[in-house]
């Protein structure tokens, strides 16, 4: 069959429904010992562009921050990285090497146990508690992501272990209970870059665990076809990220990829879309993106930071206190329940989601 022969042959759709009827995922492929990626994971060449340059993002160290000129050192790198880089890397936050190694074993033991053990999770219904999927918007897109996921929902930062995953929900429930200091103080600290005061982080104050997402990147025979996530930015306020030692996560810093590489025991915190919108875009949420890679698996687990469960119909704007007569509000009024169905609804083909909301 010649080229063109076979380009019109080509039916997307069912190879789509059938690599997702297999709900084996990914991993389900190179298990199968695939050594020739399916064509619907590659991307077009043009956004296959590599990355410019390695560098390391800035970084903080939390120890000290109870004291007052410690804590203002901290608080100035907070601000200088999240306006200009929409990242930063966290050390001595307080998480156990232990409980971080454990959760992310538990995230790893998850995707490695037969297939029959996961299928019971798998869906596209992303309103269930726990969801188990490869690329998200896969039936939007028709472009596969090498990647898969099991995504567990919080009720404001509390884990309910009923229906968990028994071969993560002990390590995930005490990774979760750690990170309600470590957010509560990421939250003060973010508010006063923003030189908030006390009577002004109502905001920021109500951010809570929501979802926490354990990633899976297989090694890829032709990674340098697809991606192991594709170009986006994050719907949420914040995100704070725990990774392996693989490595592959990029991230555009002035019209140019950096390579982000792994750091042993510390932790990455990146700005969200919704802390752009109430910032007035002086907190920047920045695009990233995994590459795929021959070796791994690698393994990573973002935990995404939202209000409170009761202020999801809540409007938030720009804070009223950072805008000024030179600093005009940018963005009207929305919920985050309001942003997040915006999200759901368009393709992840890292198209900004913010100038959707923006004031005429």
């Amino acid at each position: 069959m010649d080229i063109k022969n076979e380009e019109s042959s080509y039916d997307i759709h069912k190879e789509l429904k059938e690599f997702d009827d297999s709900k084996a995922g990914v991993k389900g492929l190179v298990d199968s010992g695939v050594v020739k990626i399916p064509k619907f994971f590659i991307h077009p060449e043009e956004e296959l562009a590599k990355a410019d340059v390695q560098l390391d993002l800035p970084a903080v160290s939390l120890e000290g921050f109870d004291n007052t000129n410690r804590r203002a050192d901290i608080v100035a790198v907070i601000r200088e990285a999240s306006e200009k880089w929409g990242f930063f890397r966290i050390t001595d936050h307080g998480i156990p090497d232990a409980v971080m190694n454990n959760v992310l074993e538990g995230g790893k033991k998850f995707h490695e146990q037969p297939k029959e053990l996961k299928m019971e999770f798998y869906t596209r219904d992303f309103a269930r508690r726990v969801k188990y999927y490869s690329t998200a918007d896969l039936f939007l897109t028709k472009i596969g992501q090498w990647r898969d996921s099991v995504a567990c929902d919080f009720e404001d930062d509390l884990v309910d272990r009923q229906g968990l995953p028994s071969v993560f929900s002990e390590a995930m429930c005490d990774y979760a209970e750690c990170l309600i200091n470590l957010k509560n103080l990421l939250s003060e600290l973010v508010s006063e870059a923003l030189g908030l005061t006390s009577d002004h982080l109502a905001s920021l104050k109500c951010l809570r665990t929501q979802k926490m997402s354990f990633h899976y990147y297989p090694p890829c025979p032709e990674p340098e076809l697809t991606y192991g996530t594709s170009k986006h930015s994050d719907p949420n306020f914040m995100t704070i990220l725990l990774q392996d030692n693989i490595g592959g996560l990029q991230f555009l810093h002035q019209n140019q990829w950096i390579d982000v590489p792994p750091v042993q025991g510390s932790l990455l915190v990146n700005i969200g879309d919704l802390m752009q919108l109430i910032t007035n875009d002086r907190f920047k949420s920045m695009h990233h993106r995994v590459i795929a890679k021959q070796e791994g698996p690698r393994i990573s687990v973002a935990s995404f930071l939202y209000p409170s469960t009761k202020d999801l119909l809540k409007p938030y704007g720009p804070i009223k206190e950072l805008l000024s007569d030179n600093n005009k509000s940018k963005y009207k009024e929305i919920s985050t329940k309001e942003f997040i169905t915006y999200f759901l609804s368009k393709e992840r083909d890292g198209t900004p989601y913010l100038p959707h909301f923006k004031l005429a």
